[in-house]
């Protein structure tokens, strides 16, 4: 009687450190990826976007050397972020040769295409949304980048 119920509190222990997010023992040391992936974009052509599909974005005054857009601009336009330990993974057409990663003037790093810091646009909701195509916002102009690491500077119909 005695070993059953404390198999049955153990059983319930984990079952409640489940609900709760508590991390298993599997889980423990595990870490998160950041993947830099590929997308085809009707009247834009294949670009980079993160690991959920949204669009990541290129910020002008960056200059492929530093990560300028903080603060309130870092609110409107989110840094790809790369947690300590993090290396970032390519997929599809994009390119690990391609990708590094720059510090964040807030703290930690930020993912970096062809020394582009990456950015995504909290008006972007889903999937294909590219609304911050050609925007000019924040001090400077936001562009996507092709999966060769240039800068997609089209402004197609229908994108601000």
């Amino acid at each position: 009687m005695r070993r059953g119920l404390i198999v049955l509190l153990a059983a319930s222990a984990v079952a409640v450190a489940a609900s709760v997010g508590v991390p298993s023992a599997a889980s423990v040391g595990t870490t998160t990826k950041v993947v830099v992936k590929t997308r085809n974009i009707p009247k834009l052509g294949t670009l980079l976007v993160n690991g959920k599909g949204l669009t990541l974005y290129m910020f002008v005054p960056d200059k492929q050397k530093k990560v300028t857009c903080v603060g309130t601009c870092a609110k409107v336009w989110p840094p790809l972020k790369l947690p300590k330990g993090v290396k970032p993974a390519a997929a599809g057409k994009a390119k690990a040769s391609l990708l590094g990663s720059d510090p964040d003037p807030s703290g930690g790093r930020i993912v970096t295409y062809n020394h582009w810091p990456l950015y995504t646009y909290i008006v972007d909701k889903k999937p294909g949304d590219a609304t911050g195509q050609a925007v000019n916002l924040n001090g400077g102009l936001w562009y996507v980048l092709s999966p060769a690491g240039k800068v997609i500077r089209t402004k197609p119909g229908g994108y601000r």
